[in-house]
């Protein structure tokens, strides 16, 4: 019995984005672990059995990410289903820096709880330890997740476009900062100069010295890109001092 034309639209939106999700985590992670053997060589020394588990699970994380994205994808190009737009007039001027910020805001909100519920003992054994497993996390850990984590963190941008606006390129910047804060942050060496890991700005902003603290000791710095959640929860454990950037 063949498929109707919309399902088939809608399946192969998901299969592309799924594609698309698995390609550039590929692209960039293997981008960072490239750096990573220029700039530290032998890092990642003994680690291969534990990246390729690492690609495994992110690879698998990749579906789980691009099938929602996709159908949103499809109900926006066809129904006009999201707050996505493409004109930059449709909202006001000083919105596109605005949103880009309320976007982050509100995804960081969302992984500061779940985070923070993944490292309830059940919930951890069965969802957060695949993470977790990474010891210590490489530049291909960053989407290394069991499907239930994985599920927490794909419907997170879908269910932004359908409540808030944005524009289509403002979008593009919020996915660019998520994909390589998610990266960096796992890195285990601090890539961001000392004199803005240990600002006042610094303070404020999640960078792998901060999360690599949550990997050593787990129950503190759950925060994705800010720490204002650790810091008003009692949360943050400051930087780990088992590396600095070179």
């Amino acid at each position: 019995m063949a498929l109707d034309a919309p399902l088939v639209a809608v399946l192969v939106s998901a299969f592309a984005m799924t594609a698309i999700v698995g390609v550039r985590y590929l692209l960039t992670s293997g981008l960072f672990a490239w750096i990573t053997a220029r700039v530290r060589p032998g890092h990642y020394k003994g680690l291969d059995r534990q990246i390729r588990s690492e690609i495994a699970w992110s690879l698998a994380s990749a579906a789980i990410y691009g099938i929602p994205s996709g159908v949103v994808a499809w109900g926006w190009r066809e129904h006009g289903w999201t707050r996505i737009y493409t004109d930059v007039h449709d909202q006001p001027l000083w919105w596109l820096p605005v949103s880009v910020l309320v976007y982050l805001l509100l995804h960081d909100t969302w992984f500061y709880w779940t985070h923070r519920w993944m490292h309830r003992p059940r919930v951890f054994r069965i969802a957060h330890a695949v993470h977790h497993a990474s010891r210590p996390p490489t530049a291909w850990a960053a989407m290394s997740f069991h499907p239930t984590e994985a599920l927490t963190g794909a419907v997170v941008i879908p269910a932004l476009v359908l409540l808030v606006p944005i524009h289509v390129g403002a979008l593009g910047i919020v996915l660019t900062i998520m994909t390589v804060m998610g990266i960096t942050n796992h890195m285990g060496w601090e890539m961001f100069p000392r004199a803005l890991v240990h600002s006042p700005l610094g303070r404020w902003l999640i960078t792998a010295s901060h999360h690599q603290r949550h990997h050593e000791s787990y129950r503190c710095n759950y925060g994705l890109y800010f720490r204002h959640w650790d810091h008003l929860c009692g949360t943050d454990a400051g930087l780990s001092q088992a590396f600095s950037r070179p």
